[in-house]
């Protein structure tokens, strides 16, 4: 039985609570922060990708979660210009700063975690690829190639 009367909304709200669920594992049982971290560091993944391949990762996002990562989205300033591991975690603590005590890179392992369960494999070595090589060390767990 739907629960929203739309399919579409169901589908994109267990979708999103399964995400939610697998980050709060890693970072605590607050769903508020969890939202928080996720937001965080997909505006950030977004914000250091080229213009194409940020829209197109967007599009595999859940409904729900789509909106959060196209959230004061400025095209005209993408990629961003940070290159270091450093700066990435910085972005992403300062993004974190008016909540819960997370490390960046605690929020950056838990949400790399759910997208490399979640999407394609193809998705995500391209989102890898994408990125500068230091800011590729900050998920030494995942699989892509290092080209």
């Amino acid at each position: 039985m739907s629960t929203t009367g739309l399919e579409v909304f169901d589908k994109t709200l267990q979708s999103t609570h399964t995400w939610l669920d697998e980050i709060m594992d890693r970072i605590g049982p607050d769903r508020t922060l969890a939202w928080k971290v996720l937001s965080t560091v997909l505006q950030a993944l977004r914000d250091r990708l080229p213009i194409e391949l940020a829209a197109h990762f967007g599009a595999q996002l859940p409904l729900l979660v789509r909106g959060t990562y196209y959230a004061g989205f400025d095209p005209s300033k993408l990629p961003a210009s940070w290159h270091t591991a450093e700066e990435f975690r910085q972005h992403i603590s300062a993004g974190l700063s008016d909540a819960r005590t997370v490390g960046a890179s605690d929020a950056i392992d838990a949400v790399i975690a759910v997208l490399d369960r979640h999407l394609s494999a193809g998705q995500m070595d391209k989102v890898y690829r994408a990125l500068p090589r230091q800011i590729r060390g900050l998920w030494p767990e995942y699989q892509g190639s290092d080209v």
